[in-house]
């Protein structure tokens, strides 16, 4: 990766190679440039899939990569093996890094009245008579209705432009799954906030 840590001989990869993922981690939260960089190439590929899913353009997935191994070398003395694995870890790192990059490079419809466009399926603007402040409130409280299980997915797909796909990818949950519980969540939107289907 372009600006990453600078790349060793095989032979000495080759030493560092068998140590657990632990064992990197700790090297490298000491400063051992060998087991940073054999932590980088045991997790790159992964790493850089998950940001690719998540933001969809190879260069912003491979900032968010580059970014993730910097904070997860930043926080590896923090890391603690009794709250899960070092690949949940650094996947839930790069997750939440990606996360942030949508909300900065990705156009995403972030005004209510757009999202109250999807939600009745015309695209139409609400009653010109509401006012904006009143409008986000109604949206804000309706959503804090719906079951997370609900208001995730809808929140991922309006707010920061993700597919279905990218958010199955996100949560680990089927496409279908995904799918279903926005098609849920928007009805239920609809009736809470009394727009009558089209």
């Amino acid at each position: 990766m372009p600006g990453g840590i600078p790349a060793r001989p095989a032979h000495v990869l080759l030493d560092v190679a068998p140590l657990s993922d632990e064992s990197l981690l700790a090297g490298m939260a000491a400063g051992d440039a060998q087991a940073a960089a054999a932590f980088v190439r045991r997790y790159q590929a992964r790493v850089y899939g998950l940001a690719l899913t998540i933001v969809g353009s190879p260069a912003t997935a491979e900032d968010v990569a580059q970014e993730s191994f910097v904070k997860a070398w930043r926080h590896a003395a923090a890391y603690d093996a009794r709250r899960g694995r070092v690949a949940t870890w650094l996947l839930t790192i790069t997750r939440n890094t990606a996360i942030d990059a949508v909300r900065y490079h990705r156009e995403a419809a972030t005004d209510p009245d757009v999202l109250l466009g999807v939600l009745d399926g015309r695209g139409e603007a609400p009653d010109p008579q509401a006012s904006d402040v009143d409008t986000s409130e109604q949206l804000r409280s309706a959503l804090r209705g719906l079951p997370r299980e609900q208001s995730r997915p809808l929140v991922l797909m309006v707010f920061y432009g993700l597919t279905a796909k990218e958010i199955a990818a996100l949560d680990g949950t089927p496409v279908g799954t995904v799918k279903t519980r926005i098609r849920r969540s928007l009805r239920a939107l609809r009736q809470r906030l009394g727009v009558a289907d089209a």
